[in-house]
């Protein structure tokens, strides 16, 4: 975990404001300035609580639809920070929630734990977008537990996926119960900001239980959770790669012999070895995670 990562507010706002411009008309640009400095000069908590709801009549909910250079940019600002998937409201209510004065730190945290009581599922998938660039992030941690938890997907995700806050934040039991919702929902564990930073040998055990039990009941798993197996695997873990990398299914011996590389077991790299067809594709680049990732979006 890292210690608290500062982050330049201003640049943020900036940054959403020029997003915003793109797609916002001028009424709702308008309008959200306004909310900003009523919200800036400290008032009532009421002010943000309605003006954060009334978001979406104002902004629309298109998708931002951002360039590579808007996310290269997003990502200079804070290391790890990918809105690729937010919408256009969802960067309105966060730059009202970046406008909320913070220099009293406990009405500060206050104020946004009674937003977070009262939001709607579309409020809360920003409000957890946000976490990773709003002041205090260490505060937070309960608060993004209380998302691992919950049985909404959307909210989940906005935790797991494109956000860096789990990875800099989580202790690792927190991560590994992350990742093994994440796989037992269905969401694609790549889109998990620091995956291969993270992974550990305890969670590779779980992940393993977690195969017998869906192989056992005659069910699949997700190709992509052995890429969290291989580099701890074991002899019982490397009987189970075996088993996959036999599997009937192309697309699961892709992703057990993409995993079998990154392992640095000599037993495991002969495994690779005695699939050398496999081996080949991976050596020349044309099989690696990025390229079995996008493959597997489009089908």
């Amino acid at each position: 975990m890292s210690s608290s990562i500062h982050v330049d507010l201003t640049n943020i706002i900036d940054l959403l404001h020029c997003w915003l411009s793109r797609y916002v008309a001028s009424e709702g640009l308008t309008w959200l300035s306004q909310k900003q400095e009523q919200i800036a000069t400290g008032t009532t908590a009421r002010v943000l609580f309605s003006a954060f709801g009334a978001v979406p009549g104002y902004t629309g909910k298109k998708d931002l639809e951002l360039t590579q250079e808007d996310l290269q940019a997003a990502e200079t600002i804070r290391k790890g920070w990918s809105p690729a998937d937010w919408s256009v409201d969802q960067a309105g209510r966060t730059l009202l929630l970046l406008t909320l004065p913070h220099n009293e730190p406990e009405k500060y945290l206050a104020s946004l734990e009674k937003l977070f009581a009262a939001a709607d599922v579309g409020e809360l998938v920003a409000l957890y977008q946000s976490l990773p660039i709003l002041p205090y992030p260490e505060q937070y941690i309960a608060l993004a537990k209380s998302a691992i938890r919950s049985n909404m997907t959307a909210v989940f995700n906005a935790v797991a996926l494109h956000n860096p806050y789990p990875t800099d934040y989580f202790n690792e039991h927190i991560w590994n119960q992350m990742i093994l919702k994440a796989v037992f929902v269905g969401s694609p564990l790549h889109l998990i900001w620091g995956l291969d930073r993270r992974a550990n040998p305890e969670l590779a055990r779980m992940l393993v239980d977690y195969a017998h039990e869906r192989w056992a009941a005659k069910r699949t798993v997700t190709p992509e959770l052995w890429r969290l197996v291989a580099p701890f695997a074991d002899a019982e873990m490397i009987a189970d790669l075996e088993k996959v990398l036999n599997d009937v299914d192309a697309t699961q011996q892709q992703a057990a012999a993409l995993a079998c590389s990154q392992s640095p077991s000599p037993d495991v790299q002969a495994l690779l070895q005695s699939h050398s067809d496999l081996q080949l594709l991976i050596q020349e680049g044309s099989l690696t995670w990025n390229s079995f990732n996008k493959e597997q979006l489009s089908n």
